[in-house]
């Protein structure tokens, strides 16, 4: 597991954890990322971390399985020690946000207590202006709106983001991975590898792996011919095709899909298909044990040394460095 960011929190040997919960929330999203404390907590024999549940206004919180989180303290009564605030809210964001809710957010923001927003809880922090100037990230449906309700905000299109007492994720188990890289920064790298045994996970995800956002939501209103000349680049990652293979295959000049390209992409089609089998090399070295040589004929380089120069150029590190990592 590599170096993981640190984030500035108590010396307490217990973290008190704010868990404020909203009408609408995902209970996986919740869960993912609570339950990481809670079982690190269990497997260091010790409470690392207590979590204390908040609500909007006291009480239960339904959540959008119509299912309701047990009663917690109104949040108007968060305790001024906290040292961190997970904001677990429904995507999207209900247009009308508690004014005191919003302003309480500020307060703890300005006192130092560390903010995550899981879910729709990035978009609160933002409204509570605690993201500008920070990196931030949130599932990536709400990519275009965030963007344009909030461009103060360093938006990103990684799985998660870690940026000094601010983190936020894409949502879903993306909470999870989060927690456990803040667990490791913590606790350290074993304790953390240890609750992902403990939830069957094959690993920890790190931050800038990028969301598996649909091809059609990424390229929004795009022509056809656009769509379609993705789609046969992610279908042929071990045997690349030319541009002019690609263009004869979709019944338009070379020039057309450059045109397209460059319009809706900002890239050539070269550039962009190496990006392509270049982010697959990295999954690859991440995710399996294959030598090093095998992904390069698996993501359509001719040799190994093609394959190091051109990852090292785009990544900044080698392919035996990734593996160190």
């Amino acid at each position: 597991m590599p170096d993981t960011p640190t984030v500035t929190l108590s010396t307490s040997a217990t973290r008190r954890v704010g868990a404020l919960t909203l009408p609408g929330f995902s209970l996986l999203a919740q869960a993912c990322a609570l339950e990481p404390l809670v079982m690190a907590n269990q497997l260091a024999g010790r409470r690392l971390y207590r979590v204390l549940a908040y609500s909007s206004g006291g009480g239960e919180t339904p959540s959008l399985a119509e299912l309701s989180l047990a009663a917690g303290k109104p949040f108007d009564e968060a305790e001024a020690e906290l040292d961190m605030l997970v904001v677990c809210a429904p995507t999207p964001l209900s247009a009308n946000a508690d004014g005191a809710l919003v302003a309480r957010l500020r307060a703890l923001g300005r006192s130092g207590v560390v903010l995550v927003g899981v879910g729709g809880g990035t978009e609160l922090l933002a409204r509570a202006g605690v993201l500008d100037g920070y990196r931030a990230t949130l599932p990536w449906q709400r990519f275009t709106a965030f963007t344009r309700d909030f461009p103060r905000v360093r938006l990103s299109q990684q799985l998660f983001e870690i940026d000094r007492d601010r983190l936020t994720c894409g949502g879903g188990t993306a909470a999870m991975d989060m927690m456990m890289t803040l667990i490791a920064s913590h606790h350290g790298n074993e304790l953390a590898e240890r609750v992902s045994e403990h939830f069957v996970l094959e690993r920890i995800r790190m931050a800038d792996e990028p969301q598996q956002v649909p091809l059609r939501a990424r390229l929004g209103h795009a022509p056809a011919p656009l769509v379609d000349a993705v789609m046969l680049m992610e279908a042929n990652i071990e045997e690349p095709l030319t541009t002019h293979e690609l263009a004869e295959h979709l019944g338009i000049s070379r020039r057309q899909l450059e045109r397209l390209f460059k319009k809706y992409l900002q890239a050539v089609p070269g550039r962009y298909y190496l990006d392509l089998r270049l982010q697959e090399a990295r999954r690859l070295l991440r995710d399996s044990d294959l030598p090093a040589g095998e992904i390069a004929m698996k993501t359509g380089f001719s040799s190994p040394a093609h394959f190091s120069t051109a990852y090292r150029n785009h990544f900044g590190v080698t392919p035996r460095e990734e593996r160190l990592h």
